[in-house]
């Protein structure tokens, strides 16, 4: 089978044809499109948040999420600060200039939506379409769900 015949290279080929779309847009604000997510999440959730937490929202382990933190801590965007009860967390909280990045950015998402060339309705769809297939397959992939190859030689064995 042909690349352009697999469902993963469409959705890996329409990934990397937003992640180019967006990146004028965030260019022009000094963000990478990892970096604009974890933006969106604290914009989001208002509030600081933990490494752990923004990982799980964007399905990134902390050691993914840490490196782009540094990056945007470094171009004074957010504040990184140790949990003095747990020296393990990390609290993230958005600086000014973090917060004042949501007003700046706030055309983008209509930008991208112009350059899809759906309608709304068709957007909506495909989203719900997209984030089922990606929630299926985290399901289908928990260590639970898959057969333990003791339980199968067993079950053979008995039959």
């Amino acid at each position: 089978m042909a690349p352009s015949d697999m469902i993963c290279f469409a959705l890996y080929s329409a990934t990397h044809a937003m992640q180019q779309a967006y990146r004028p847009l965030l260019d022009a604000l000094g963000i990478t499109y990892p970096q604009y997510l974890v933006l969106r999440v604290l914009w989001a959730e208002k509030a600081p948040m933990n490494v752990s937490g923004i990982g799980g929202m964007l399905y990134l382990d902390s050691s993914t999420v840490t490196p782009l933190l540094k990056r945007l801590e470094a171009a004074g965007l957010v504040t990184r600060n140790r949990d003095p009860h747990d020296e393990r967390k990390v609290h993230v909280t958005l600086t000014d200039a973090g917060g004042e990045m949501e007003g700046r950015a706030a055309h983008v998402s209509a930008c991208i939506f112009e350059r899809t060339g759906l309608d709304a309705r068709a957007l909506e769809r495909l989203h719900a379409e997209v984030s089922d297939l990606g929630e299926r397959l985290r399901a289908s992939s928990k260590p639970e769900l898959r057969p333990d190859s003791r339980e199968v030689s067993v079950q053979k064995a008995t039959t």
